[in-house]
This record gives structure tokens, C-alpha cells and sequence, in this order.
């Protein structure tokens, strides 16, 4: 299972993206909402791994002591995998995110384990931060999606805090930030 690094959003914010999964649900739709009940909260995911150690986490302590930092949460976006498709809402790629980004990068490059390289996905100049509204749609359902959930405002918010996710135990470690 993937390992990952995230940025969690402040909670009005997280609560607007709930919202949206909800509505999704509501239609009948796939959304992030319905999976693993628990465990899944709006997020960006910083890095992604085959491992990551809980030594990142000491590591990742300058970076999460930059936390709270502004964000915006903007435009859909689409990924395809194949014939699926992944409904996300765009992060503006400010400076400092993506100083936060690089930063945790460099950080965590030393606690990867045996597969000592990120998902390519998740470097620096292919990142694309997004949070994810829903997976797994064909063209139909990304088509009610869209005019499901109001996608033309921005939500202004804060990254909060860094969640190192264990996909293999199905843990998680909160990393604060300052105002946590």
C-alpha cells in the first residue's frame, strides 16, 4: 500500500469539501466521502511513497512549523486513467506552497525505505496540488458531477497541519503546525 505526506486543511474549509463529497453522494455519484469511512479527509498530498518511514516525521518538523499557510482552493480539474476519471478542485500553486512542497521533498528523501524515490507524480515539476472531490468516474458521472457541485467559487483557507498517512496499517500521524 502507498504511504504519503499531506497537507490538511483548516476546518471550514475541510467542512466545504465534505460538503461537496456529500452532495455527490446525495446524486448517487462516487466521491471521496464513501471511502475508507474513517480514515479519508479532505487533503493535498504532498509526497507519495511505496514507504515512508516514521523517521520522516522528526524530519518534517521544520516544514510543519511553517504551518498555518494561505491557501486557495480553485478550478476543477481532471485526471484520466483510462476510462475512469478523478474530479479534483485546483490548488493555486503559490510560492509558498510550493516552497512547502520541495521543502518536504528534500526532507523525506532519506526516510523512503528500500524504494528510495516518490511516486514521479509527486516531485517538484510534476506536483499538481489538488484536492480530490471524486474518483473513479466515466464520462457520465463527471458530466453530473460537475453540475452537482458548485465549482465556480474558491475556498480561502489554511493548510494546518502535515498528516503522514501509512496506507499499510492504516494509521495516521498528525504533524501540527503552529496554531494547532
Amino acid at each position: 500500500m502507498v504511504h504519503s505526506l499531506e497537507l490538511l486543511l483548516d476546518d471550514a474549509s475541510d467542512q466545504e469539501i465534505r460538503a461537496q463529497w456529500r452532495l455527490l453522494a446525495e446524486a448517487g455519484l462516487p466521491n471521496q466521502g464513501s471511502i475508507r469511512s474513517g480514515t479519508n479527509r479532505p487533503h493535498v498530498t504532498l509526497l507519495a511513497a511505496q514507504h515512508i518511514a516514521t523517521s520522516a516525521d522528526g524530519a518534517l518538523t521544520p516544514v510543519s512549523t511553517r504551518l498555518p499557510v494561505h491557501m486557495t482552493i480553485g478550478a476543477p480539474i481532471v485526471f484520466t486513467h483510462g476510462s475512469r476519471m478523478t474530479l479534483a478542485r485546483l490548488v493555486v500553486p503559490s510560492t509558498e506552497l510550493l516552497s512547502i512542497h520541495a521543502q518536504t521533498v528534500r526532507s523525506t528523501v532519506g526516510h523512503l525505505g528500500d524504494a528510495p524515490a516518490p511516486m514521479p507524480h509527486s516531485t517538484p515539476g510534476r506536483w499538481t496540488p489538488h484536492v480530490t472531490v471524486a474518483r473513479r468516474l466515466d464520462p457520465g458521472q463527471l458530466t453530473h458531477a460537475l453540475a452537482t457541485i458548485d465549482t465556480r467559487s474558491t475556498i480561502e483557507g489554511a493548510f494546518v497541519a502535515i498528516r503522514h498517512w501509512d496506507g499499510d496499517a492504516t494509521t495516521e500521524t498528525i504533524l501540527a503546525g503552529r496554531d494547532c
